[in-house]
């Protein structure tokens, strides 16, 4: 039997750190689904592991695309069971962690599965948000699909917010003429892994104090010339990030530094919850103080191997 062991948590809480120390007990690889250190040209802002921790295990995922390249979660979904599959013939048991919610449960659950939508009906949804912006898609959702909309208000608002999404919740309602939320609660793929997840978890001061701690070190450690240099390209999806746009807006003009900085601790933090909220959900998910000792979580993974 084949086992995915999972850490999941918010950021700064201390994942990278733990899954290397378990990779390295289990002899085994690491899997990152953290949906921004894919990308290459963004390093300091989005925590990537360091050159060390890199080579303390070896890692999947890692900027290994470019803000350039469209890479979706459904991307990675594929690509993540591929590399599952061929990692799982050497070793039973592998460990995957990040941040990234979505993509976490695209590896651990898999999609609904959508129909193919006409390109004309994408490109016409495209020029329709550039004219009208943000409005404009839930508009069309709220008409399209009131149901799911109004699901989103109460329980994911920050979602009606991501142009990405909600161009795909409008193009698969406009193109198959049907409501987006009909499509979901079908069959998804079967996983040929058990999945371990362990939840790592602190006190919210402790945790915010982590966070102002990790922002302080990023700019220490050249966050600003790398936004800097990515400035050009803000307007690329990979680069709506927390620690870039707040950047931008200082090249822009309209923030201080100081205050700048003050907004990426800020905008972290509330990015924290909602990955806590978003987490707390995980089913089966086994959650522990960040100080606790590797040896108790080891023990407890060892006894859900059978």
């Amino acid at each position: 039997m084949n086992y995915l062991i999972t850490i999941i948590g918010p950021t700064a809480i201390g994942k990278t750190s733990l899954s290397i120390a378990l990779a390295q007990h289990f002899g085994c690889d690491i899997l990152s689904c953290d949906s921004r250190q894919f990308f290459k040209e963004m390093k300091i802002g989005t925590a990537v592991p360091s050159t060390e921790e890199l080579a303390a295990a070896p890692h999947h995922f890692i900027q290994n695309k470019s803000i350039f390249e469209s890479y979706t979660v459904g991307d990675f979904e594929r690509e993540a069971i591929e590399k599952l599959d061929e990692l799982f013939l050497k070793k039973n048991i592998q460990v995957m962690v990040g941040g990234s919610g979505l993509y976490v449960d695209a590896v651990l659950k898999g999609f609904d599965e959508f129909p193919d939508i006409d390109e004309n009906i994408r490109k016409q949804i495209n020029t329709d948000f550039e004219l009208f912006g943000i409005d404009y898609l839930q508009t069309q959702l709220k008409d399209l699909d009131s149901g799911y909309y109004h699901k989103l208000l109460s329980e994911n608002p920050q979602t009606l917010q991501n142009p990405q999404r909600m161009k795909r919740f409008v193009e698969v309602c406009l193109g198959t003429s049907k409501p987006y939320s009909s499509f979901i609660g079908q069959k998804k793929n079967q996983r040929r892994f058990t999945p371990i997840v362990i939840g790592l978890e602190a006190e919210r001061a402790i945790l915010y104090d982590r966070i102002n701690q990790r922002v302080d070190m990023m700019m220490n450690e050249g966050l600003l010339t790398e936004a800097e240099r990515l400035y050009p390209n803000k307007e690329l999806n990979a680069l709506q990030t927390v620690g870039y746009r707040e950047l931008f807006d200082y090249f822009d003009g309209t923030l201080s530094l100081d205050l700048a900085i003050e907004e990426i601790k800020k905008n972290t933090r509330n990015f924290a919850k909602r990955q806590l909220t978003w987490f707390k959900r995980t089913e089966n998910a086994v959650w522990f103080d960040y100080l606790t000792d590797r040896k108790e979580i080891i023990n407890y993974i060892e006894t859900n191997i059978k």
